[in-house]
């Protein structure tokens, strides 16, 4: 292994070991606030992830997979709550970055967060992987 390579997988194995020291569950005020906005709305769009109107998706986000399964009369509000949801998810992984005092790591939180949804989702929803939509 020439040095480049050494120095290469030296940088990873200290960063893995600094992301391991992460808190997920670090908790401030904003933390808080956003968490409690997620679960009021969570009980609106859960009738959407089981209908697979809505998805989680890959990034962290979820997304309006399936349109015509919300009567057109909700749609725009569905809409609404999707967009609504992913600001939020948005600010708590960039909140739970602050907080753990390393806004560099707000993509890596993502990662995990996305990876959580998808393992937590409920059966028979949609989940994506490779750009591809799948019931869990």
């Amino acid at each position: 292994m020439n040095a480049l390579k050494r120095i290469a997988l030296l940088a990873a194995l200290v960063a893995s070991a600094a992301w391991a020291q992460g808190n997920l569950e670090i908790n401030t005020p904003a933390i808080s606030q956003i968490k409690s906005g997620m679960q009021a709305r969570h009980a609106q769009l859960a009738p959407h992830y089981a209908s697979g109107a809505v998805g989680l998706g890959a990034d962290g986000t979820v997304a309006l997979r399936d349109a015509s399964a919300v009567p057109l009369a909700q749609r725009q509000a569905v809409q609404g709550l999707v967009a609504q949801e992913n600001a939020d998810r948005a600010a708590l992984y960039r909140e739970i970055a602050r907080a753990n005092g390393h806004p560099e790591w707000e993509a890596d939180i993502r990662n995990t967060f996305a990876q959580r949804w998808i393992e937590r989702a409920q059966p028979g929803w949609y989940v994506q992987s490779g750009g591809q939509w799948s019931r869990k």
